[in-house]
């Protein structure tokens, strides 16, 4: 089987501007350190913000400013554990640190848990009174937001005890399903030989040109993930009863409340979206058709979904996607491709592909004191070229609002998916640009209809499971049997007639990190690529006139609500026109390629 080293090896990333290794004296010191800075912070602010009148704001910004010092030695510690153990799940010194630090900043954290509660019990005049005092101007947002949760919050001692639990909790769990699904070999047999894959690897042939070896990745996925089904069904239904636990001990209405909340969205505009999301999934089953034509299939089976059309695309080595990805952002704005450079010169990146690594893409931004960092596991194929590019553009974000205080440094998530997404549509038109092959560009813009469609469609059949399983819990414990019949019932909606679900696909929801990590997050990529594609546009029709408002929208970090931020692009996210412009951009790629196959089939 052709599956050959990635180009990527020996691709990983330089953590020292952090730690030098996980028995590095400065990280023991380190969260000495926070203990004793958080004490004493204690001592000065313990009863002194919920007071009378509430506190002068020159004393407010003097605790802020002591606060997010010692938040942001936290977040680099907490980076670098999670970093090395994102890195080998598997090494038993990674594990011990992460539950160390875990651990250890839990105590931390509830030492400075007074602070939150004091300006959250001041009464309202008072707060309102500091919230608009000029003293206090650059943290105006953040102490405004933060008064949202004050129906939600508990007592300092409740709040300690859960801070606690969660670290034989929710965060054990989480723990249990990263180091199990990185432990994980999938033997994939083709033309007599068997080899043992990686969950990345195994994934990466269902974007090959071999339908028998497609077929068998597939098949080989969902039988390896079978045999561990008990321990993945019971570690998700346990998150869902803490969660629901948790909502009914804050008073939250529905399970979604919360996330609603961090994202400065409300429940309405949000149900809008994916029913708008919903009323528009014939456009991607339009395109499965067109796929099923493209190639000669009488129905397209759901490992056929990121089939190449037109043959195996070209791979791209690590060393063509970075000149790939630099020169598209170059093209767009200077600065943009500057700092690209930097994670690829200095070592922000890890791409090799190795076993204990974690699956998938993220990029972690630390705080505005530090660089973000990028990990991914680069195959070769130009959809990988893609995944850089859509995490660049994060850490081009975290770059850029580095001129904010970390209270103000990271966006909420609906927002902060738009200089991934915009990224990627950058590349893609450099690469479009740059293969005037009508074949070729055929298979490009397909590739590019499907990613929209993981990233549109699929995150709204995601989120709608979610609300689904987490209904079906508020009524008892949740089976394998019935978290396959919600998975089948959500896919079935968006895949219509138009693609055969296999058998196996029952499991299709046991693999995918956010369900466990980051409940309701799947929803926030619908928001940033129908956002990303309406100011794609707006470029587009613009020039160059654009992009500086583009670059401060992105400097601006969480310093606003989102609502505010996007406000000078012309955004109105309450507006239910303005989902459907997105989609209608969807539906001209679909059109265009469309057309592009009756050029190709000539």
């Amino acid at each position: 089987m052709d599956v050959k080293m990635s180009s990527a090896a020996g691709v990983v990333w330089d953590l020292s501007d952090l730690f030098a290794a996980h028995d590095d004296p400065r990280l023991r010191e380190t969260l000495e350190s926070l203990q004793g800075r958080a004490e004493t912070f204690a001592q000065r602010y313990r009863e002194t913000i919920n007071v009378p009148g509430g506190p002068p704001a020159s004393h407010l910004l003097d605790a802020l400013r002591g606060l997010e010092a010692i938040e942001e030695g936290m977040s680099r510690a907490a980076t670098y554990a999670g970093l090395l153990y994102a890195s080998d799940s598997l090494r038993p010194e990674h594990q011990d640190l992460q539950q160390r630090v875990e651990q250890w900043l839990t105590g931390v954290r509830n030492r400075l848990l007074f602070f939150d509660l004091e300006w959250l019990e001041l009464e309202e005049s008072a707060a309102a009174r500091l919230i608009a005092d000029p003293v206090l101007t650059g943290y105006r947002h953040y102490l405004a937001h933060g008064r949202r949760y004050r129906p939600h919050k508990m007592s300092e001692a409740e709040e300690q005890v859960v801070n606690e639990k969660d670290n034989t909790g929710r965060r054990a769990f989480g723990r249990l399903f990263t180091e199990l699904l990185s432990s994980l070999s999938f033997p994939l047999e083709h033309e007599g030989t068997v080899r043992e894959l990686t969950m990345p690897e195994l994934l990466s042939m269902l974007h090959r040109a071999d339908r028998g070896l497609r077929a068998r990745a597939m098949e080989t996925l969902f039988e390896v993930l079978g045999r561990n089904e008990l321990v993945l069904t019971l570690t998700y239904d346990t998150l869902i009863q803490d969660h629901l636990t948790m909502d009914r001990l804050r008073h939250y209405p529905d399970p979604m409340a919360e996330r609603h909340l961090s994202n400065e969205i409300d429940h309405t505009a949000v149900e809008q979206m994916m029913e708008v999301t919903e009323a528009n999934y014939g456009i991607a089953q339009d395109y499965f058709h067109l796929k099923t034509k493209l190639l000669g299939l009488d129905r397209l089976a759901l490992y056929d979904q990121y089939a190449p059309v037109g043959g195996e695309l070209p791979a791209c080595t690590f060393a063509e996607a970075r000149a790939t990805i630099v020169e598209a952002f170059r093209a767009f704005a200077p600065r943009f491709s500057e700092i690209a450079q930097d994670f690829f010169t200095r070592g922000w990146i890890d791409a090799e592909i190795r076993k204990g690594k974690r699956g998938g893409a993220f990029c972690a931004s630390p705080s505005p004191g530090l660089h973000p960092y990028i990990l991914c596991n680069y195959t070769d194929t130009l959809r990988d070229v893609m995944t850089v590019a859509h995490e660049l553009g994060h850490g081009v974000h975290g770059v850029l609002a580095n001129g904010q205080t970390l209270f103000n440094y990271d966006p909420p998530l609906i927002t902060c998916e738009t200089a991934s997404v915009f990224g990627e549509f950058l590349v893609f038109d450099q690469m479009l640009d740059r293969h005037r092959d009508p074949r070729v560009q055929l298979a490009l813009l397909c590739s590019k209809i499907e990613d929209a469609c993981a990233t549109v469609f699929r995150q709204n059949v995601l989120t709608r499971f979610e609300q689904a399983v987490f209904r079906a819990r508020a009524g008892g414990r949740l089976t394998s049997e019935g978290l396959a019949a919600a998975w089948l019932a959500a896919n079935s909606r968006y895949y219509g007639d138009a693609v055969e679900m296999v058998p196996g696909y029952r499991l299709g929801w046991c693999y995918i990190p956010h369900f466990i990590h980051t409940r309701f997050y799947c929803y926030s990529y619908v928001f940033g690529q129908l956002l990303v594609l309406s100011l794609y546009r707006l470029y587009k029709e613009e020039g160059s006139s654009f992009v500086p408002r583009y670059l401060e929208f992105l400097a601006a970090g969480s310093s606003s609500a989102p609502e505010a931020l996007l406000k000078p692009l012309g955004v109105d996210f309450r507006d239910r026109s303005f989902w459907q412009k997105g989609f209608d951009e969807i539906r001209t790629l679909v059109e265009r390629a469309k057309a592009l196959a009756e050029v190709t089939s000539e």
